[in-house]
């Protein structure tokens, strides 16, 4: 018995930290944290597994969710159900209510035979699901140019349980409550085919909401509704009103429900904001400020009553991306007076979104803020390339104190700013510069022993950021700042490990195909204000971006969703085809090549763009039969299979001579012909030493445009010239991608000579300095410098592929990235002992590693002959690479000569 009692205290304190080995957490709905408008009725759950133990996989998982915390009424209890996947788990329990709050958890059994504690509950909240959800009524204001403010006033009784608002808007809206501002998203409700798909926010304001007498509101501006976009300078674009859509939802303790929203009652009033344009900027007049607007107490008896309009609500959809949100900011870096006797303050970054200032003045003092990415020559500010967008923004001062100002439905790219209206000597600390893009999580990171390429990685990083704006578009800066679908194909894969953009592209798929033509036809930009057209490398949008999300995310319900629109693509190519030959029709080709000035040689890297829409056509087909293999589309597989084959073998038949010369030798020729696998087996070898023998004949300098340049470094490390490829990423004479490192860019350009070696600039018709598009050599340096990726039969890196390949004058190299399963990281450094690997891989993962290994060489892990770890398995040699199997968790591995 005493032993006994003894062993009890023994075997707690033992069992405790075993327990501990293993637990759950990072809980999302929808890959999110606690959304609050859920529109599916399946939502997909995802969790996280920890443990410091390697090789840890999970084998079962037990869901439960109910309408509280403790759990409440059950709506769900999965049971323990015999399952590896921790990643897009579709609730299966009981029908979900419109606006119903949700809370669940999860407790998961793993290979060691091991089971969690429950975790943390997490929770969900519903969205308004039909249109007879919706009470409220849309009202408008009559068009006076200023920006209109909405209000109206409200009782709530005590013992509030929960409040929600749901807010959208013809324009863009910013809303308050009692004084204070609902939230903190900016340019509201976001950019979409508005025809058709037109989002709503939800925002918890049960803190806000008093007892008593309430007040809310909102202020609208023209954004990309009713404002000047595009080409042309159109306005009204989808339509001329500026209206509300607004409707608060309060839940008391004792089970009532109190639904207030926008109807005759509310008023409206204009603003101190005079104008607002998304390429002009706004005008601010302090003196027509209604301080206190939505102060319960405020007096809007002078107010006048607003029209209600029977807009449809079937075109309503919930908010499922992230919110656009002030991000960093940044002080002054130096200010003067430039040459031509202006004043200018440098930011040192170039960035999207806006400058706020402190200022003081009489009564009707006003003060302009003009934008701009570069100086000239000289040393001058320089806006030529802006176009006709003015980016300026006028501040007129109501006097006394001192005053804040900061747009409010508009937005500038710069790195300076000009200041006008100021006499004397400005104080730079009086501005502050705010980046401005979509909230995404920051996921990835490349670092190496190269500054000049971290300075690339800064500037792939943060082109990203300015142009992530709700949608991927070309350019922040000119009258442009469209979503232009080349530009966001080659960059999603590199995106994809830059920032969770799972949502943000899913969000803008769904344009995609609503903007997509019933003949199958992708507009060059979505949302589409250009009117009909469609390209070869950027219609295949529908195609590529889809498929790499699906890899980034083991997300098949974008497959899935988006299928018909994939399948349109390839059907239209096919029905413009002739003998299975796509070449007819107007194609961009691979847009801003190489050519140089004064060409009498044939320097100029033009390539057919025939023969370019050919291969995206293979490619575009190739990945139709993937994502119908993945979702079981068995027939379609077979089916495009077929034509895929069709597809390769007219390419050969009209581009390629018998010994496999291009009609077109450039590099972007050989290279889309050989990423695509357009060329015969025997033929390619001898493809990618043409290739090779291009770069040398331009001294190892690429010619490529955007269509080449994503594929160009993959395709010459798939063909064993890694080497070569190095020596193209560390050029840095024109063009190359250090170029403008040199030249002091702090984004990627739009043109690889922007600004030419003597600090005169290309044409300013087409030249921006915030263009992300060749930022796209980032998945290289990801994939294959540092290693990092995923195979298809494990996609999400379930099943990852490490493949460090240091070379070039690196001494180390590194990535890391955060993926659904947690942190997945390659590290190499070169030193005189050997070559050092370390690696983590995230629990419920497993991983095939290819070790650098010279013949004869001595492999340890952790200082260990690797058959002494049971965590790794020896499977083969290939390449000059041994290829190992790893499990989770961390591994050192050392490779000595």
């Amino acid at each position: 018995m005493t032993k006994r009692i003894c062993l009890l205290p023994f075997l707690s304190i033992f069992c405790l930290p075993v327990f501990a080995q293993l637990s759950v957490n990072k809980l999302l709905t929808e890959n999110e944290t606690s959304p609050l408008a859920v529109q599916t009725l399946a939502p997909r759950l995802s969790w996280q597994l920890e443990s410091p133990d390697r090789s840890v996989l999970q084998t079962a998982y037990e869901i439960k969710a109910g309408e509280s915390p403790e759990g409440g009424r059950s709506v769900w209890s999965s049971g323990k159900l015999a399952s590896g996947q921790s990643l897009h788990v579709a609730y299966a329990g009981a029908g979900l209510q419109s606006g119903h709050r949700y809370f669940w958890r999860v407790r998961v059994w793993d290979n060691k035979g091991r089971v969690s504690a429950w975790s943390k509950p997490a929770w969900w909240q519903m969205g308004l699901l039909g249109s007879a959800d919706w009470k409220a009524q849309w009202v408008s204001a009559a068009d006076s140019g200023a920006c209109p403010i909405f209000r109206s006033v409200f009782e709530a009784g005590k013992d509030i349980a929960s409040a929600t608002v749901y807010i959208t808007a013809h324009g863009l809206y910013e809303a308050q409550l009692n004084g204070k501002r609902i939230g903190d998203a900016h340019l509201t409700p976001g950019w979409t085919s508005y025809r058709k798909r037109l989002q709503y926010q939800a925002y918890d304001v049960t803190a806000m909401v008093r007892p008593g007498k309430n007040a809310i509101g909102a202020m609208l501006g023209n954004g990309w509704y009713k404002g000047y976009i595009g080409f042309n300078w159109q306005h009204n674009y989808y339509g001329k009103d500026r209206s509300l859509l607004l409707q608060l939802v309060i839940h008391y303790k004792d089970g009532r429900v109190q639904v207030f929203g926008t109807d005759p009652n509310w008023r409206w009033a204009q603003s101190e904001i005079l104008s607002s344009e998304i390429y002009g900027g706004e005008t601010i007049d302090h003196r027509q400020e209604r301080r206190g607007w939505s102060s319960p107490d405020y007096d809007a008896s002078a107010w006048t009553a607003v029209t209600t309009e029977s807009f449809p609500f079937d075109n309503l959809v919930t908010t499922v991306n992230e919110p656009v949100k002030e991000q960093e900011t940044f002080r002054a870096k130096r200010s003067w007076t430039t040459p031509a006797g202006e004043q200018v303050i440098d930011f040192g970054q170039n960035l999207t979104g806006w400058v706020r200032i402190k200022i003081r003045g009489k009564a009707g003092d006003s003060v302009r803020i003009s934008h701009a990415e570069v100086l000239d020559k000289k040393g001058n500010f320089y806006t030529e390339n802006l176009r006709k967008a003015k980016a300026q923004d006028l501040y007129i001062l109501k006097g006394g104190e001192e005053e804040e100002f900061q747009p409010h439905f508009t937005w500038h790219g710069f790195r300076y700013i000009r200041i006008e209206g100021i006499g004397g000597a400005i104080n730079p600390d009086d501005f502050t510069a705010v980046a401005l893009y979509s909230d995404m999580a920051p996921t990835g990171n490349f670092v190496c022993s190269n500054p000049l390429i971290n300075q690339l990685q800064h500037n792939i990083q943060w082109g990203q950021r300015g142009n992530f704006l709700d949608v991927p578009t070309d350019c922040p800066q000119r009258d442009e700042r469209l979503g232009w679908t080349g530009d966001a194909q080659v960059f999603s894969r590199t995106a994809a490990f830059n920032r969770g953009v799972e949502n943000f592209f899913a969000k803008w798929l769904k344009d995609v195909a609503a903007d997509q033509t019933t003949d199958g036809a992708v507009p060059f930009v979505i949302p589409n204000v250009l009117g009909r057209g469609a390209s070869a490398g950027w219609a295949d949008v529908a195609t590529i971006v889809p498929w790499n999300m699906y890899l980034a995310y083991d997300d098949r319900r974008v497959l899935e969703e988006q299928y018909s629109s994939m399948k349109g693509w390839v059907d239209y190519m096919r029905e413009q085809s002739r003998g299975d030959l796509w070449n007819t029709g107007f194609h961009f080709g691979d847009w801003l090549f190489y050519r140089p000035f004064d060409d009498n040689d044939g320097k100029a890297a033009v390539t057919d763009k025939y023969l370019i829409a050919q291969c995206f056509y293979a490619g575009s087909t190739q990945l139709l039969i993937k994502a119908a293999s993945v979702i079981g589309k068995t027939a379609d597989s077979v089916e495009y299979s077929r034509l895929l084959q069709k597809i390769k073998d007219a390419f050969v038949r009209e581009y390629m001579t018998p010994g496999g010369r291009l009609v077109s030798g450039t590099q972007t020729a050989y290279v889309l012909a050989l990423q695509f696998d357009m060329l015969p087996e025997s033929l390619r070898k001898q493809a990618a030493e043409r290739l090779v023998q291009n770069i040398k004949d331009y001294d190892y300098h690429l010619t490529t445009g955007f269509l080449g340049t994503p594929y160009l470094c993959h395709v010459l490390s798939r063909y064993g010239y890694t080497s070569v490829a190095y020596r193209l990423l560390l050029q840095d004479s024109y063009p190359s991608w250090l170029y403008p490192v040199k030249m002091g860019a702090t984004t990627i350009w739009e043109r690889w000579d922007g600004m030419r070696p003597d600090s005169t600039f290309e044409t300013p018709d087409m030249n921006s300095f915030n263009h992300y598009a060749y930022g796209a050599i980032g998945d290289w340096m990801y994939r294959v410098v540092a290693g990092i990726d995923t195979y298809e039969d494990g996609a999400g890196y379930r099943h990852s592929r490490i493949g460090p390949h240091p070379g070039g004058s690196l001494s180390y190299a590194g990535a890391d990235l955060q993926t659904g399963y947690g942190l997945l990281s390659s590290h190499w450094r070169q030193e005189k002992e050997g070559l050092f690997i370390d690696l983590t891989i995230p629990a419920n993962t497993s991983s095939t590693f290819y070790i650098p290994a010279p013949e004869g060489g001595l492999i340890t892990e952790g200082g260990h002959p690797l058959a002494a770890s049971p965590d790794i398995r020896v499977e083969n040699v290939e390449r000059g690479y041994l290829v190992v199997r790893l499990g989770s968790g961390q591994y050192h591995f050392k490779v000595s000569e």
